[in-house]
C-alpha cells in the first residue's frame, strides 16, 4: 500500500527529517570534534566514552527516535495496528537509549545523588519517568486491543497530550544541559564565549527548538491538512450512548470522540 501525505504535511514532514539531521550532525560533531571539553580534568578514557555517550543517546537515541515514533501515524503506509506496533517498538527504543543514556552518567565514583544538583538532572528524572509510564500505558493498550478498547478511547487525549508534552519536556531538558555545559566551560575559562565550540552548542540548541515546534505541529495536524465545517449547526443536545458508558449514560456528543479517534490513530 502506498503512503498517503497530504500536501499540507509533506513541507513539515520534509523540515521534520532535515533539523533531525542537523541536530544530529551537530551532536556528533560536538562530541568528536571537542571531546576534550566532556572531560578536561580526566585522563580516563572510559570516562571519556561515557560522557561523550551522554548527549549522543539522549539528543540521536531518545529525542530523534522518539520524535519520529511521533510521525509515524503520519507517514507510514499500511494499517491502524502496524502503525501501532512501529510506534511502540521506536518509542521502546527511544525509552532504552534514554535509560542507558541517564545511567552514564552514574557510573563513576560519584555515585547517584551527587549528579542530582541542577534543574537538568531533575527535569530529566521526570521526563524518562514520565515517558516510561506512557510507553507502558501503551504496551498494555496494544496486546489487550479489544478489552481495552473503551478505557483506550476514555484516555486517549490524555495519551496524546501527555506524549506531546514529554517530548516537549525532553527537548527544554536538553536546552538545559546544553546551557549548563556552556556555562561551565565558560566559567571555567576553557571556552570563550566567540569560539566554534560555542557556535555548534547553539546551534545545537536552536536545531532541537525547532524540531520540536515542528513535530508537534505536525502530530496535531490533520491527515487532509483541511478540518470540515459540520454540515448543519445544531443546537447541542444531550444524546444516549449505550455503547461507551452503558444504558442510561449520557454526553453531549458521541461523534467528537470518534473524529478524535479518527485524526490521531493512536
Amino acid at each position: 500500500m502506498a503512503a498517503q501525505v497530504s500536501p499540507s504535511l509533506a513541507p513539515l514532514l520534509l523540515f521534520a527529517r532535515i533539523s533531525g539531521l542537523l541536530a544530529a550532525a551537530l551532536v556528533i560533531s560536538w562530541a568528536l570534534v571537542f571531546k576534550s571539553s566532556f572531560l578536561p580534568q580526566s585522563t580516563s578514557q572510559e570516562d571519556l566514552i561515557y560522557a561523550v555517550l551522554h548527549p549522543l543517546l539522549m539528543v540521536i537515541g531518545f529525542i530523534l527516535i522518539s520524535g519520529e515514533a511521533i510521525l509515524v501515524h503520519k507517514w507510514l503506509p499500511g494499517s491502524r495496528g502496524f502503525k501501532k506496533s512501529v510506534h511502540l517498538c521506536l518509542q521502546g527504543l527511544a525509552l532504552a537509549c534514554g535509560i542507558f543514556g541517564i545511567w552514564t552518567k552514574f557510573h563513576g565514583n560519584d555515585g547517584i545523588v551527587a549528579n542530582f544538583f541542577s534543574l537538568h538532572s531533575w527535569m530529566g528524572l521526570i521526563c524518562i519517568s514520565l515517558f516510561g509510564a506512557q510507553w507502558l500505558m501503551g504496551f498494555v493498550s496494544f496486546w489487550h486491543r479489544g478489552e481495552m478498547r473503551t478505557a483506550r478511547i476514555t484516555v486517549l487525549p490524555w495519551h496524546i497530550f501527555l506524549g506531546l508534552y514529554t517530548y516537549g519536556l525532553a527537548v527544554a531538558t536538553a536546552e538545559t544541559g546544553l546551557l549548563e555545559k556552556i556555562t561551565f566551560l565558560q566559567t571555567k575559562k576553557d571556552v570563550s564565549k566567540h569560539t566554534p565550540e560555542s557556535m555548534v552548542v547553539n546551534s545545537l540548541g536552536l536545531s532541537l527548538a525547532l524540531l520540536s515546534g515542528i513535530i508537534i505541529l505536525a502530530a496535531v495536524s490533520p491527515r487532509d491538512g483541511v478540518v470540515k465545517p459540520p454540515r448543519k449547526i445544531r443546537r447541542p443536545t444531550r444524546l444516549k450512548w449505550t455503547g461507551f458508558y452503558g444504558e442510561g449514560g449520557s454526553i453531549k456528543s458521541g461523534k467528537t470522540t470518534k473524529v478524535f479517534w479518527d485524526i490521531f490513530s493512536v
